[in-house]
């Protein structure tokens, strides 16, 4: 059935998400393992796979999110779950999740040459870093911070500028019903296929500061992730101008809410999968900016990924990008790419460097893009290939 700009609008904006105060949370059993004063102060209902469920108060999670923060020096590490049967199953995957690691859901052909060599030469690093300066200029992004609102309205504007005058274009925010920061997504409509969807996608929140008080602490968040949806802006930038319609629906996403649990991510993927939305492909921009590994400009994660998309990104860095890249691994409930996957979707997340490298400046008020290299070259390098994920794969 065709999905008309209409239906999507009405789809995202039924999207909700209800967290009780107490709330069921799968954790990286190894990272909890490094916690011992909250390991002891915790019981683990269950432990599967590597993975702990544990119950958290609200106080308990800011605790969780600041020890990963700002003691491992890492991002994520645990998702956040509105019932305890939603925890139960993220903690023993069905087989159609593992589909989603496995399956192969597009035809992963490079044909779009034309298309896509001209609008790659289009990426202009100095555009990606305005982007990333005018976002890190908040003074956070935080989900329950006035100025996380104010920033997902900058993005909305932004990203209408960029859009107008196209009839088959959407941008709209998705609110969720447990915090106040939407998410932010955009829909080109297809013109062949429009029920098959491809998304571009990361999160659009920033965090810094201690356990408590993250809605005033001062986060940048230049490189986590303002690069991420600098690359995405600088990729619809493309796209417009180029007059590109795809033959597939292409959605861009600046997921609220990431940085406390992939809050925001799991509302949508979780909504699509509930309403059996056909997601052929999804990749997530999660730290772009700085060059953290010397012989690999992008980092391909394989845990909680599709494997044969990621093959497909790789081919299309060699023939579109023509930078070194390679593998590594990102741990349980990184980034958003593990919403997608968990709700049986294919997804990739193509990464800045390998975990082993990664920005020790995060989740500080250090986190600027000064400090990750002082321009966004190497942000280029992920918008050229989100030009040529869009082209190949929506078209």
């Amino acid at each position: 059935m065709k999905m008309t700009l209409l239906a999507t609008s009405l789809l995202l904006a039924s999207v909700a998400f209800a967290a009780p105060k107490a709330q069921w949370v799968t954790v990286d059993s190894n990272i909890l393992g490094k916690l011992a004063p909250m390991q002891k102060a915790l019981m683990v209902e269950k432990e599967a796979g590597g993975v702990s469920l544990v119950q958290l108060t609200e106080a308990e999670l800011e605790k969780l999110s600041h020890a990963i923060h700002h003691e491992l020096h890492r991002c994520g590490g645990y998702i956040a779950h509105e019932t305890e049967a939603e925890a139960l199953l993220a903690l023993e995957p069905r087989g159609d999740m593992h589909y989603g690691m496995k399956g192969i859901f597009a035809d992963y052909a490079i044909d779009q040459e034309e298309l896509v060599v001209p609008m790659v030469a289009e990426v202009k690093a100095a555009n990606i870093e305005a982007t990333i300066r005018a976002l890190s200029a908040f003074h956070n992004r935080y989900y329950k911070a006035q100025t996380g609102t104010d920033s997902q309205n900058f993005l909305l504007d932004t990203w209408s500028k960029l859009a107008a005058g196209r009839s088959d274009v959407k941008v709209e925010l998705v609110k969720h019903a447990n915090w106040p920061q939407p998410s932010v997504v955009m829909t080109i409509e297809g013109s062949d296929s429009p029920e098959e969807i491809l998304v571009i996608g990361g999160h659009a929140d920033s965090i810094a500061g201690g356990w408590f008080g993250n809605d005033k602490s001062r986060a940048p968040g230049a490189d986590d992730n303002a690069s991420g949806m600098a690359t995405i802006t600088e990729t619809i930038r493309i796209a417009m101008e180029a007059g590109f319609k795809p033959k597939r629906t292409v959605q861009f996403m600046g997921y609220a809410a990431e940085e406390v649990g992939l809050l925001g991510s799991k509302d949508i993927a979780n909504g699509y999968k509930t309403r059996s939305t056909n997601v052929v492909g999804v990749v997530q921009f999660d730290m772009t900016l700085r060059k953290g590994t010397v012989d690999k400009d992008i980092v391909m994660m394989t845990d909680f990924t599709n494997a044969a998309q990621n093959e497909f990104l790789g081919r299309l860095i060699d023939e579109y990008v023509k930078v070194p890249w390679g593998y590594s691994k990102c741990g349980y409930g990184c980034s958003d790419h593990a919403s997608w996957t968990n709700a049986g979707f294919p997804a990739s997340m193509p990464f800045e460097s390998t975990m082993g490298d990664i920005n020790k400046a995060i989740h500080t008020d250090k986190d600027t893009i000064e400090s990750a290299g002082g321009n966004a070259n190497h942000a280029a390098k992920f918008a050229k290939l989100a030009v040529a994920y869009m082209v190949e794969l929506a078209n």
